[in-house]
């Protein structure tokens, strides 16, 4: 009889590492993708709605893909959120982060390998803060979208969503939420996509602006405590004692309020 044994953890980082390449290639390229075919031109709402479509869609395929293999986490955000709720063991979180940051680097030096330098040229997609938007306005709107994306990772993984749709249901959060954040901040809502296209932009001779970096990090990762947190919260249950005959005492267990 075949004894199936679970993924390895080399096979895990790999997982990974793909996941989060696949991400910023697919939805961090669509930026480049989508200022080049537009000649440069700024971005009208049918245009945010494509490349918003493009990581939502590429969020969806991964889960399917590499789920099973890794739980698909392809977020620092993620992996930490989970090690807080007791979902993923703390000794793991440095090697799924550093994943993660390569397969994110990766990704977007697959971006100049397709689209050529004028990806590089045009931006690389590199998250920053739009106009007129300070440090403390784009730490509000990154921890605000990684808070909703991240509550509902967790969420859906809870209550099991129908097989078949926990991808569906995350992807389409990942789409929402790139709508009204993108004009402020780009819509990160990932620490690896973050660091991976300004790692690359930055040794392809693009100018970055380093000084944002702390902020998006420090709003993706406290976004995640306080989800799960939040998660946590809405999730702990409670003992119940209800007298039943005589002496007898049964005890339930009911969710807290």
């Amino acid at each position: 009889m075949d004894v199936h044994l679970p993924p390895s953890t080399p096979q895990k980082l790999v997982a990974e590492a793909l996941g989060t390449g696949f991400l910023v290639f697919i939805g961090v390229g669509a930026v480049p993708a989508t200022l080049i075919i537009n000649g440069n031109a700024p971005f009208t709402m049918a245009d945010l709605g494509i490349i918003s479509l493009a990581f939502g869609t590429i969020v969806v395929a991964t889960v399917y893909a590499f789920g099973h293999v890794s739980g698909n986490h392809i977020n620092p955000a993620v992996t930490l959120a989970l090690a807080v709720t007791r979902q993923f063991p703390w000794r793991r979180v440095p090697e799924y982060l550093a994943a993660q940051v390569v397969g994110a680097t990766l990704g977007a030096l697959a971006i100049i390998g397709v689209l050529g330098r004028q990806a590089n040229d045009v931006g690389l997609g590199v998250a920053a803060y739009g106009d007129g938007v300070g440090a403390g306005q784009a730490f509000t709107g990154e921890f605000i979208g990684t808070f909703i994306l991240i509550l509902t990772v967790l969420m859906v993984i809870h209550r099991a969503a129908t097989p078949g749709f926990a991808g569906l249901a995350i992807g389409l959060v990942v789409f929402a939420v790139i709508i009204p954040l993108a004009p402020a901040t780009g819509a990160s809502i990932n620490p690896a996509r973050t660091l991976g296209p300004m790692i690359i932009h930055q040794l392809y001779g693009g100018d970055v602006a380093w000084s944002q970096a702390p902020v998006y990090l420090a709003a993706e990762l406290s976004a995640g405590v306080a989800a799960a947190l939040v998660y946590l919260l809405l999730t702990s249950t409670r003992r119940v004692s209800e007298p039943l005959t005589g002496n007898a005492v049964r005890t339930a267990t009911a969710p807290s309020v």
